[in-house]
């Protein structure tokens, strides 16, 4: 009998032992470090809870949970669109009190829009811009005047074989034309020209040079066509602009050499430069047609600039002091002249 209660308490003391051995085992760490490497041995599974366990993620502290300062940021997915939006107003002054030296009060206005879309991302770069301007100037003793008046809208694509090049296949296309009627002062009755009289398209293709990170663009095409359009019959019939008498358009092949460039030179002093070179093969190759503007925005602050600016112009095309007899016959088809245009404002700049 003594030697069975022996047997039991033997057995007895045997399962605790092993018991106390698996929960230690079950509290050590489920990895061993070698040196080099972590090896897993196994995971602990929780098979059951005790009513003392508590639930509770001691890292967090609800009653210290403070609001947001500040809100974040979304996050904004890349775009590879470039997007310029720009108004702008530019008024000259001059107004006399018993003013001993004489002069007439005087006010001119110039108002603009500028507006950009460029797309670029990898191979392909896509430029789009479109320009408006119209000014006008009143003094005293006499009517309005038209200034300033332009339309201009172009559109690039190009394509390159890979990215380190910065030159592209590019297929390009200029629009240009006026709002309206414009007149040889003091002569208000006859206009010399309309909105689409004269009106100019050029489309063509050829390479561009388009280094990156630089608002720089040269444009080389050896094929261009040039669309003159004279859309008011009484211009068509005297053949103003180059077109021949009566027709309402003409067609010219040619090469064209654009460049932009847009560049702070100084501090609050950006300087945006545009060229058209254009020849045509056929008709007069040679002769150079020149349309070259250079501006120069002073900033003063975000809403207020000063603005220098020339344009020139030389058209082949376009003919000064023509003479015409009595009749309608012309007598003299004049010469062509270079038209030269300067400007100085301040005003008022919205940029978005």
């Amino acid at each position: 009998m003594r030697k069975l209660c022996l047997l039991i308490l033997f057995v007895f003391l045997s399962f605790s032992t092993n018991a106390q051995i698996n929960r230690i085992q079950a509290f050590e760490p489920d990895s061993t470090e070698t040196g080099f490497q972590v090896v897993r041995i196994k995971d602990v599974k929780l098979k059951y809870l005790t009513r003392s366990a508590k639930l509770t993620d001691p890292r967090t502290v609800l009653n210290r949970v403070k609001p947001l300062s500040r809100w974040y940021k979304r996050f904004v997915p890349t775009s590879f669109w470039d997007k310029v939006n720009e108004f702008g107003l530019n008024i000259n002054e001059v107004a006399f009190v018993n003013w001993n030296a004489g002069g007439d009060n005087s006010v001119s206005a110039l108002a603009s829009a500028r507006f950009s879309r460029n797309y670029k991302f990898r191979y392909f770069n896509w430029n789009n811009q479109a320009t408006l301007r119209y000014g006008l100037n009143a003094q005293e003793g006499r009517k309005l005047r038209k200034t300033d008046d332009q339309i201009r809208l172009s559109s690039t694509i190009s394509f390159r074989k890979d990215t380190i090049t910065n030159w592209y296949y590019s297929v390009k296309m200029n629009f240009n034309t006026q709002f309206s009627n414009g007149f040889k002062y003091p002569d208000r009755d006859t206009p010399i020209s309309r909105f689409m009289s004269p009106g100019y398209l050029f489309v063509g293709m050829g390479t561009s040079y388009i280094p990156a990170e630089k608002k720089f663009n040269l444009y080389i095409s050896p094929a261009t066509m040039k669309s003159t359009f004279v859309l008011d019959d009484r211009l068509s019939n005297q053949g103003a602009f180059g077109v021949n008498e009566g027709e309402h358009l003409f067609l010219e092949l040619g090469f064209l050499v654009t460049n932009t460039w847009e560049k702070e030179i100084l501090k609050n002093v950006l300087m945006n430069h545009r060229i058209n070179l254009y020849t045509d093969y056929l008709r007069s190759f040679g002769n150079i047609d020149v349309d070259w503007e250079l501006n120069f925005n002073l900033k003063v602050n975000q809403y207020i600039n000063a603005n220098i600016g020339t344009h020139l112009i030389f058209d082949d095309d376009i003919k000064f002091d023509e003479v015409v007899a009595d009749n309608g016959t012309i007598i003299d088809p004049g010469i062509p002249r270079i038209q030269f245009k300067q400007l100085l404002g301040v005003g008022f700049l919205y940029t978005f």
